[in-house]
């Protein structure tokens, strides 16, 4: 790479994308950095500015503004949308062209999800089998239409088609109210969305739910780590040392311990019943429920990952299962507020 490292970071303004902006930000090597986010917010891009970024206003639905981006970065951080197959076409595009035309292979870091590995299980059981990162096999055998998947295919075939080393992030249940410089600029939101729904949903309904008997589990990880992960994946890329896997051997899941879907839901029944909301028991998401909201569905399924790749990068997740169930009362505190 240059002296001058051209960074497109797309993301900014969101939980994940903010916190690890806010890393790059302070990263030893900042002083190298050209960040160039694409927001949609006038307002924000006028704040992010005043940070030293660059800023192109505009959607990541615009293919020209990413493929024209994406054509000039020699590294990407992918932080939006997971799901937007014309966004990730249109970056891939624009990094073919800066293959083409400079011969230099740029290094994609994709946000993904462990939604990817999720079964139909609707509550009533949990499974023995946990995908390992390091496992490129055995995250093969998942089907083309699980979730997250169309889009992880083609940065899977970019790497393949040899443009671009791609490397694809999978956060868990992401938890923890996040702070710092961006949300106090008003530029990141702070919140997760899977427990903010949970304490939503029961908020309307008077009482917290789960689907079926809660006996579905799925990975979490804080935010503070799920943010050093993707400061850790860049840094051994930079470094090479060790060196790390990309494309099919380039998945990294984020998690530090599991949970029960019908203990987390127990958990925020408790602190709803302290705010007067319900009792301290969850009762079962009614089939109305189901098919008013498709993601009260989504908390019925299990999804098992174990980020053994991530954790030989020097990836030293620091928040537990303890922290996890001590995040549901702040959190609460914050949505009922």
């Amino acid at each position: 790479m240059s002296d001058k490292i051209n960074i497109l970071f797309t993301g900014a303004t969101g939980y994940i994308g903010g916190a690890v902006l806010e890393r790059l930000l302070k990263h030893p090597d900042a002083s190298r950095f050209h960040i160039i986010a694409i927001v949609r917010s006038q307002e924000k891009a006028e704040k992010l500015k005043k940070l030293g970024i660059d800023v192109v206003v505009g959607s990541h639905s615009d293919a020209h503004t990413v493929r024209d981006a994406a054509s000039k970065a020699d590294v990407v951080f992918a932080v939006a949308d997971a799901d937007n197959l014309d966004a990730a076409s249109a970056m891939m595009q624009g990094l073919k062209q800066r293959f083409e035309k400079t011969g230099k292979k740029s290094v994609l870091i994709h946000t993904s999800g462990t939604g990817t590995l999720t079964d139909k299980a609707n509550g009533a059981f949990t499974y023995d089998k946990v995908y390992d990162d390091n496992d490129a096999d055995q995250i093969e055998t998942l089907s083309d239409d699980a979730d997250h998947r169309h889009v992880d295919l083609l940065v899977l075939k970019a790497d393949k088609d040899g443009y671009v080393k791609t490397h694809i992030v999978l956060p868990s249940t992401i938890y923890g109210i996040y702070s710092g410089k961006l949300v106090d600029l008003g530029i990141q939101n702070p919140h997760s969305v899977q427990i903010p729904k949970l304490i939503k949903l029961g908020k309307e309904r008077g009482q917290a739910g789960m689907c079926g008997k809660g006996q579905n589990t799925w990975p979490h990880v804080h935010i503070n780590d799920i943010a050093d992960l993707y400061i850790n994946l860049y840094d051994a890329i930079v470094a090479n040392s060790p060196a790390p896997g990309h494309g099919r051997e380039g998945y990294y899941f984020g998690e530090n311990g599991h949970y029960r879907a019908g203990e987390l839901a127990k958990a925020i029944a408790v602190e709803l019943a302290a705010h007067g909301v319900g009792k301290d028991e969850p009762t079962t998401f009614t089939e109305e429920e189901f098919n008013k909201d498709p993601m009260v569905g989504y908390f019925g399924t299990n999804s098992r990952a174990k980020g053994s790749r991530a954790r030989a990068l020097g990836w030293k997740p620091k928040y537990t299962d303890k922290d996890f169930y001590a995040s549901i009362k702040p959190e609460v505190n914050a949505l009922l507020k």
